[in-house]
């Protein structure tokens, strides 16, 4: 998790996440982690509204789920449903063979930062410490 990110488009937030999951999953490569995002987007923005995204990808190798919290300095276009920047982005990378729970991860996510306490709290956060209290 990282806060207050100083990202300015689409592509570098994707890179940071990228990354970021790289160092969780050592085995998986950032290049294979950022096409799976990539393609994704290809399909369809993951901006679901009210400045968050929740980009996600299915993940030959993955062994578990990983989740990133990542929020920008300033909002970034994200090419969300609203058409408003995004600033709070929640990444999921699952296993490439787990369809059925990577759709129930996905609701899950949606209905936490459906709450705007939530967002809010995400928003203000400093450290990833403050952020993971707000998400248990």
């Amino acid at each position: 998790m990282l806060c207050a990110v100083p990202c300015q488009s689409k592509k570098k937030i994707l890179e940071t996440i990228s990354e970021l999951a790289e160092d969780v999953e050592n085995e998986i490569y950032q290049a294979n982690i950022l096409e799976s995002l990539v393609q994704r987007e290809k399909m369809g923005s993951t901006g679901i509204g009210n400045g968050i995204a929740i980009p996600h990808g299915r993940i030959a190798g993955l062994k578990d789920v990983v989740a990133i919290v990542v929020t920008t300095e300033s909002a970034i276009d994200f090419e969300a449903i609203d058409h408003k920047p995004v600033d709070v982005f929640f990444a999921l990378l699952v296993p490439q063979e787990q369809i059925e729970g990577h759709l129930q991860t996905l609701a899950a996510v949606a209905a936490k930062l459906n709450d705007p306490d939530i967002v809010a709290g995400i928003r203000r956060a400093k450290t990833p410490q403050d952020i993971l209290l707000l998400l248990k």
